[in-house]
């Protein structure tokens, strides 16, 4: 029985969109920290200040974006960006719930970044680091899928190798009857 699935369009569609809301929560995400970081700086621990930690989120959150909206021509590179899109939203919205409901304290060469209350700043970053992993996640799903399904494609569309010739595996050019 053949299976059916849905047309390259509908995926590359859906792709697009998923790419334009991720790229927009990894800004707003981004914004949000490089707005923040002053904020921090006094908090240290030994040599990194939580201050330096936001600024370091707010650039590959915006590097993050960057990447997934222009890398997604080239099929591996396009699953690259989808990955660090997920692992920036997903380690940041970790962060954000870790240090908000458990005193961590230090931790190495970071500060201890234990806040129990929120504002309207913490809630935006951390409504949009969760749309940005969702819909990164769905997206890495979605361009695999579409990758597999370029493979198929172009694998079908092939003529089936000749019997013994050069398309054969080696295996099976091999005679056993001696």
């Amino acid at each position: 029985m053949p299976t059916r699935s849905l047309p390259l369009w509908v995926l590359a569609a859906a792709l697009w969109v998923l790419r334009v809301v991720t790229a927009a929560m990894l800004a707003v995400d981004a914004y949000i920290h490089a707005d923040l970081a002053y904020r921090y700086d006094p908090n240290r621990a030994a040599s990194i200040s939580q201050g330096t930690l936001f600024r370091w989120e707010a650039g590959v959150a915006a590097f993050a974006a960057l990447a997934v909206l222009v890398v997604f021509w080239l099929a591996a590179w396009s699953l690259v960006a989808w990955a660090l899109a997920l692992v920036v939203a997903a380690s940041a919205l970790g962060a954000v719930m870790i240090y908000s409901h458990y005193d961590i304290g230090t931790l190495g060469p970071l500060p201890n970044m234990y806040e129990p209350f929120w504002y309207g700043e913490k809630t935006r970053a951390a409504v949009a680091e969760g749309i940005a992993t969702g819909t990164a996640f769905l997206g890495l799903v979605l361009a695999t899928w579409t990758v597999w399904a370029h493979r198929r494609a172009k694998r079908a569309a092939e003529p089936a190798p000749i019997a013994g010739g050069r398309g054969t595996p080696v295996r099976a050019r091999i005679r056993h009857d001696y």
